[in-house]
């Protein structure tokens, strides 16, 4: 395929604002040689890193990494998100932070995912190494990890180790065998059973939650339900009436775009029947379902009203006003350690200020307040067909431009900038492929093997898979480009996922709009901008104009710190870091880690996102509550 058909302009490189634009590291050299032992290469090193732990001799320690290795750490050689590059860099690292906290590795061979393979790292196959799984000890708990392993000269040397907490010590989650009892035997005068237990529970009679957490979606409900297996009392408020509008609110023909395998949520996955493409308003009822089944403390038709943080206390002082199903009003007021703000990993609605818009005659809105098509009449000549404008070429402004279709109008999209376009059968065959599938390894896993990856190295191998995607949806991108749709391959060319990790938009993952704008069903306007809004329709900067009876903007949201400017105040917002984008290490900015305040974390992004990182959040908030921090 030319690559004349794609866009490479400065807007198709976009970062967020202030994150750094990490590089594809080259791939290294490897093996060639099929005969290696994987299994015995593992123990091997596996000893030897155990022999440096036990003395805590970090010379010989950092010796057994290649030059440029990495290690990625999520908690366990300190309380933050750290990715360290290179020998020199990791000694100095540890030194820094004094005995290491790792205390033990296990080599991982309960399963043929996790035991020792030699396998190449790139997509594209090639030269190979050494990857497994591991499970260790450390000062504060437990955690697992993956190891890459290299041949440096005909030495095997550590290029990536990845470590993550787990489990705290004395603070084991009841799952499984740990489970707990559910009851207690014997007479107990005027004991309460489990239904009063939990509505005490919910209501926090005479107790405080440690953490409130504003937003009941994906975020909010995985970060709940880590802190639960925490035992840490914490509380989700939400302005919407029901658990679920976030999405059930949504545009009427929304459907997910990632697979089920990727979207499965911690403790309660998706059953076996459930569809691929799982339909917003399932995923509404699903969610209204998990914080039941998880018996999640949710405040419904409730917002913070007014909050302060005591420094010295280390705790906020938080006023909450809540509509009670019947209509009564109520205040309280709280005051929770921690507030994790979970309001999805965008922050306000972006709706630019155009000339002209308050004349325009018909609906005008933004695409999170687009309440759906309506199913028109067949057009004659006293009921013409209606005309919409859609503004924005992503996942949004394709799925309203498809709704716009179905119900009989005639539709353009407004293309400002180019798209990421990916098919569907792509996302799932390419970019998530049998990591995530039907007969992929169990989810955890699957998350180790994929968030184990430093950035630089996880933006190489998506750099693989672009060329791979591109090869796949050949006829699409090219049918695209003929009828005047700019397309690009995201930043350096990494494909939809990085795109979406260094600027958390601009992609469209096709589930039928680009076959319509392919057949001249769905119009589009492209490269240009709109200059004014007329009563009838809009005036673009090339001088031409378009009718329309609605226009939405899908012009996407401001960054997530916005959001807690409206809920907490612009004194906490001024402390707070941007949220997404990479920073210089390769670590996301800010969300799931200190946010620059105390006392505030930010948690979002998608359902996998969200599952992987709660847990993460989780930890580092238990850790506070027990001074270990």
């Amino acid at each position: 395929m030319a690559d004349s058909i794609f866009t490479n302009t400065p807007s198709s490189q976009r970062l967020e604002p202030g994150s750094f634009n990490i590089q594809a590291e080259p791939w290294p050299t490897g093996t060639t040689n099929d005969t290696v032992d994987a299994e015995a290469t593992a123990k091997g090193i596996v000893n030897s890193i155990n022999a440096s732990l036990a003395s805590q001799d970090i010379n010989s320690l950092t010796h057994l990494f290649a030059e440029n290795g990495y290690w990625r750490d999520h908690l366990t050689l300190s309380w933050s998100l750290r990715t360290i590059k290179g020998r020199e860099k990791i000694l100095e690292y540890l030194k820094q932070n004094g005995p290491c906290r790792l205390t033990k590795i296990e080599l991982d061979t309960s399963s043929d995912f996790r035991k020792p393979q030699l396998t190449p790292f790139a997509p594209s196959g090639g030269s190979k190494g050494i990857g497994f799984f591991i499970t260790f000890t450390s000062e504060h708990g437990s955690g697992r990890g993956v190891v890459r392993l290299v041949d440096v000269s005909g030495e095997w040397k550590l290029w990536i180790i990845y470590t993550a907490l787990e489990e705290l010590n004395g603070h084991k989650e009841p799952v499984g065998a740990n489970r707990p009892e559910g009851v207690k035997h014997g007479a107990t005068p005027g004991r309460k059973n489990w239904l009063d237990r939990r509505k005490d529970e919910e209501e926090f009679v005479d107790t405080q939650p440690d953490v409130l957490i504003v937003g009941a979606g994906q975020g909010g409900l995985t970060a709940a339900a880590r802190l639960k297996m925490l035992n840490v009392p914490a509380l989700i408020i939400d302005r919407n009436d029901s658990i679920g509008d976030n999405w059930r609110k949504r545009y009427h023909q929304l459907v997910l775009h990632d697979p089920v395998w990727y979207d499965h949520m911690p403790y309660m996955e998706f059953p076996k029947f459930w569809p691929i493409y799982t339909p917003k308003d399932k995923l509404a009822d699903w969610f209204a379902s998990y914080a039941k089944l998880l018996e999640l403390n949710v405040w419904m038709k409730s917002e913070i009203t007014a909050s302060s943080w005591n420094d010295s206390a280390k705790q906020w002082t938080v006023t909450v006003q809540r509509t009670r199903v019947d209509g009564k009003v109520e205040t309280r007021e709280l005051h929770p350690k921690h507030i994790v703000l979970a309001t999805g990993h965008s922050g306000k609605k972006y709706m630019p200020s155009i000339p002209g818009m308050d004349a325009f005659r018909g609906l005008l809105c933004h695409s999170s307040e687009f309440p759906g098509a309506k199913e028109l009449e067949a057009p004659d000549n006293s009921n013409p067909k209606k005309r919409a404008i859609v503004v924005g070429a992503c996942n949004s402004s394709h799925d309203i431009c498809q709704d716009y279709y179905e119900k009989g109008y005639s539709v353009t999209m407004v293309q400002r900038s180019s798209t990421c376009v990916v098919s569907a059968e792509a996302s799932i065959k390419v970019n998530v492929g049998t990591l995530y599938s039907e007969f992929g390894p169990p989810v955890d896993d699957a998350d180790f093997w994929l968030w184990g990856w430093p950035s630089e190295v996880f933006k190489a191998i998506h750099t693989d898979l672009c060329k791979v995607q591109v090869d796949f949806d050949r006829d699409l991108l090219e049918g695209l480009a003929k009828v005047g749709f700019k397309i690009d391959k995201g930043v350096d060319e990494a494909g939809l996922f990085s795109k979406y990790i260094q600027r958390g938009g601009g992609y469209y993952i096709d589930v039928g709009t680009s076959k319509l704008i392919i057949e001249g069903k769905v119009g589009v306007k492209s490269g240009v901008e709109i200059t004014e809004v007329t009563a009838k329709g809009v005036r673009f900067s090339d001088g031409s104009e378009l009718e329309a009876d609605e226009i939405v903007l899908a012009t996407g949201y401001e960054n997530m710190r916005t959001q807690a400017g409206g809920i907490l105040g612009e004194e906490v917002a001024e402390r707070v870091g941007d949220i997404w984008g990479w920073d210089e290490e390769g670590e996301i900015r800010t969300i799931w880690r200190e946010s620059g305040h105390p006392g505030v974390w930010f948690h979002g992004g998608n359902l996998a996102l969200s599952r992987y990182y709660s847990r993460i959040l989780a930890l580092q908030i238990k850790a506070r509550l027990e001074g270990l921090v």
